[in-house]
């Protein structure tokens, strides 16, 4: 992934080269060629090794997988909680031992294993005493494994994962036809509710050039990059269907940036770029990526345009910051799958959703005295979805459908669509105001102490808006988020430093929330 934008920063340095952002490895092979007195060639091979799991409470039924939660659609769930407010494993127990079908409810362990296999050459040549080229190769392919397996049946025989194997098509996985197969009894080890891998394969070139001479640096860059996707499903294909169509997106970034330092003191900035990059592997290039191989065939590159401008002052005393920015992302990926009333399954992919970041940034150091340091910082940005949306639906192999599930023309009055309305929304999650003032003291030799005061504003109730919020036929308008009161939190700490004989050592503390200050920081709508 790149940076949306990056380049120079109020101080007039570079903040970050052209070298993708990949996964740490692991392991890692380097080795660089200096070719002469300018150039140089550097190359890494690298793998990266993930292993991971959680747990997930699966039921025989939706309602009974529900269960496992503690609350649904702000409702608390109480069927399984003791009076103190615990989980009780117990009464699960009891009821799976009753049961002549089986377990009810069981646990599986959600095992996410991750593998990444890269590339990464870059070529180095100082052109000129001003002028310097970097250009590159970034190969990188990724394989995930997601399976879930049983770990305890909590007190039942078996268990009996008919809820999601009944979604199996026999087109796809002759074991499907096969009842008994759909009511296989299952025991600690067995794979519910998914078992696929995903695969990603990408390939770029980038490259920069960079002019720095007397008060000016200035940069240009470019990359373009192909990413492919697909997936292997064992759990609702057989072998003859497991393995997906391979899907490709075409991406690139262009970048530019210049700085320009006014006097010894002063220096201005400014940074644009624009990315076109490859929709997301699930709900963007597969419709449903925990069980489908189905191809979203709509799907469309996410864009995002950046720029912003700055001004940088730095003194003995004082450094002060300002900058403005302005970033506006285009067709954010939503996907919808379902059923209609007839039991035709339906696809939906949802275009135009878009929204604007922007905003003003202040920040200052200052050191009125030896024994003083004051900072502080604002931020005050307005973040808003900009877009109404529509989409229509398809089935498996792209069809139009209508409402009824029968086959039209592609955006026919008759063709089923949904539509979510979300503009001049605020985006939710993140404080779009924010503040802080603080202050470090040096009363004697050692000895430092510091405190700061956080303001949290204009910010808004989380949400996660998606395919599950459309209705076919309806058009739907996001409400408002809730606006979460703002909040102000105040924070000290201090340390002193001192040699016990030859060694160096410092004793520190802190306290977090010194007021004991009351507030709601996350809230979900």
């Amino acid at each position: 992934r790149y940076n949306a934008v990056y380049g120079f920063d109020n101080n007039g340095k570079e903040r970050s080269s052209m070298v993708n952002e990949y996964h740490k490895p692991q392991i890692s092979l380097n080795h660089q060629w200096q070719i002469d007195h300018k150039s140089s060639l550097s190359t890494a091979l690298y793998v990266s090794i993930g292993r991971g799991y959680g747990y997930s409470g699966q039921g025989r039924t939706s309602a009974d997988r529900a269960m496992w939660n503690g609350s649904s659609n702000g409702k608390l769930l109480t069927t399984f909680r003791k009076a103190d407010g615990t989980f009780d494993y117990g009464a699960i127990q009891d009821m799976n031992a009753a049961s002549t079908t089986g377990s009810n409810m069981v646990m599986s362990k959600s095992v996410n294993n991750h593998m990444w296999y890269g590339l990464l050459s870059t070529y180095n040549n100082q052109i000129t005493p001003n002028l310097e080229l970097t250009a590159g190769v970034d190969v990188r392919y990724y394989v995930g494994e997601h399976t879930n397996e049983i770990i305890d049946l909590y007190g039942g025989q078996y268990f009996i994962d008919d809820g999601d194997r009944k979604n199996v098509k026999a087109e796809n996985n002759i074991a499907a036809a096969d009842p008994n197969w759909k009511y296989e009894k299952l025991s600690v080890g067995d794979v519910v509710y998914r078992d696929y891998d995903g695969h990603v394969l990408q390939e770029g070139l980038f490259g920069q050039a960079e002019y720095n001479k007397n008060k000016l640096s200035a940069f240009v860059s470019a990359s373009v990059s192909n990413t492919a996707y697909w997936r292997y499903d064992r759990f609702y294909y057989d072998e003859t269907h497991a393995k997906s169509e391979t899907v490709n997106f075409w991406g690139f970034t262009v970048k530019g940036g210049a700085n320009y330092n006014i006097t010894d003191q002063q220096n201005v900035f400014v940074n644009v770029g624009t990315i076109s990059r490859a929709p997301k592997f699930s709900n963007g290039a597969f419709m449903q990526s925990t069980s489908s191989n189905v191809i979203n065939t709509d799907a469309k590159n996410e864009k995002i345009f950046s720029v912003e401008a700055g001004y940088g002052f730095k003194a003995n005393w004082m450094n002060a910051n300002l900058n403005a920015y302005y970033t506006r992302w285009t067709d954010k990926t939503m996907t919808k799958y379902g059923t209609l009333d007839n039991q035709t399954e339906f696809f939906m992919n949802m275009t135009g959703v878009n929204a604007i970041h922007k905003g003003i940034e202040i920040e200052a150091t200052a050191k009125p005295f030896s024994w003083l340091d004051v900072n502080g910082m604002l931020s005050l940005g307005d973040w808003c979805w900009d877009s109404n949306a529509k989409g229509y639906i398809y089935s498996e192999t792209g069809v139009a459908l209508t409402i009824d599930g029968k086959h039209t023309e592609i955006k026919a009055d008759d063709h089923a669509w949904a539509s979510i309305n979300l503009k001049d929304i605020k985006v939710g999650g993140s404080a779009q105001t924010t503040a802080m003032l603080g202050a470090s003291i040096k009363p004697m030799k050692g000895l430092k102490i510091s405190g700061e005061c956080t303001y949290f504003g204009n910010k808004y109730a989380y949400y996660q808006f998606n395919g599950n919020n459309l209705s076919i036929g309806k058009e739907v308008n996001l409400l408002a988020p809730w606006k979460i009161p703002h909040a102000c939190q105040v924070d000290i700490n201090a340390s002193y430093r001192f040699e016990i004989g030859n060694l160096k050592a410092t004793l520190f503390g802190n306290i977090n929330n010194l007021f004991d200050y009351q507030y709601i920081s996350k809230a979900y709508n």
